[in-house]
């Protein structure tokens, strides 16, 4: 029993020995280790944690004050080739923006812009249009059949003496048909008012979306409270692109009103849209195809302005494209305040 008792002290003993010469060992640094994770931490190793500064709060803005970015500059262009067809899928090596002349990075491009569509169709109402109407309404509903996408929103005026909304911006085929079904028969034409009106419209949607005025008239302004330096502003401030369609109801030059389609094709050509003249509401259908065509194959070019104009100015801009096609685009734009 003594024996035994020695044994177990002395097993004891060797014991502490081990296990304190255990402890010493694991205590020395390990040099192939970060500071972290040398023994003697406690608990589970974790990476130090660096103490994070204390960040000075951003100034309250005086009250009045807004923060304002610098703006994208966006320019949708229509490439047409020898044939006067869309060109789709050039590079982006083949297009050079120039804003007041002076180059610019093109930050974004789309070779076929992916922005859903807000359009405006406005129809002319007026007495001179009264005998093309039925055509116009069938042409007119086709076109919101063919070129609506779900994503799309359509909106529905007519005009005569007055502007009348007669459809709200929507993906409602049934619903716009029959806007177009119901416009009335009417007396004057207030083509200006239309176009600074239906702007204004545009003005009011969302700006990641592309805005269209698809206008048909005959030209013959008559009746409108606005003029043609007020409606060419609001198309420009709205960048909204018009597309206008002439019926030539009379053919001979000096029965028509050619200086109403001069101040049309110069507000057209100005916001990037075109211009087209059919002899009659006949030739409708294939216009408004053209129109879908061209907004399907619509390029997005996108800058920062280098330098940056003065605030509320308007600044001109230049698309170059490899030769062989020719662009369009509108040719200005209204900058924003700094």
């Amino acid at each position: 029993m003594i024996f035994q008792a020695k044994n177990r002290r002395h097993a004891l003993m060797a014991g502490i020995v081990l296990l304190t010469a255990a402890c010493g060992l694991s205590a020395q640094e390990k040099p192939d280790r970060p500071p972290w994770a040398q023994p003697g931490n406690t608990g589970q190793a974790q990476p130090p944690v660096t103490p994070t500064p204390e960040k000075n709060p951003e100034p309250a803005s005086p009250r009045g004050t807004i923060k304002v970015n610098v703006n994208l500059v966006n320019v949708l262009v229509s490439v047409l080739d020898d044939h006067k067809r869309p060109a789709p899928d050039l590079p982006v090596d083949a297009f050079q923006v120039f804003e007041d002349g002076v180059q610019q990075k093109i930050d974004v491009f789309e070779s076929e812009t992916k922005q859903p569509l807000d359009l405006a169709l406005m129809i002319d109402a007026s007495l001179s249009e009264h005998k093309e109407m039925p055509q116009e309404r069938d042409a007119a509903s086709q076109f919101i059949r063919q070129i609506l996408r779900p994503e799309d929103r359509i909106s529905v005026f007519y005009f005569d003496e007055t502007v009348t909304q007669s459809a709200d911006f929507t993906n409602s085929v049934a619903a716009l048909q029959e806007a177009v079904r119901k416009i009335p028969d009417g007396a004057g034409t207030s083509i200006y008012d239309a176009i600074l009106l239906g702007s204004r419209a545009m003005e009011k949607r969302p700006n990641d979306r592309r805005r269209v005025i698809v206008l048909v008239t005959d030209a013959g302004e008559t009746t409108s409270r606005y003029d043609f330096d007020a409606a060419r502003k609001a198309a420009l401030r709205a960048e909204a692109l018009l597309y206008t369609i002439v019926i030539r109801v009379v053919k001979n030059e000096n029965g028509r009103n050619t200086a109403g389609e001069h101040a049309l094709q110069t507000i057209s050509e100005t916001t990037g849209g075109a211009m087209f003249f059919p002899d009659s509401a006949q030739e409708l259908p294939v216009i408004f195809d053209r129109i879908e065509q061209e907004l399907r194959t619509q390029y997005r070019l996108a800058y920062y302005p280098n330098p940056r104009g003065a605030a509320n100015t308007y600044r001109t801009i230049e698309v170059k494209v490899l030769p062989g096609y020719t662009a369009r685009h509108r040719t200005t734009y209204l900058s924003g305040p700094q």
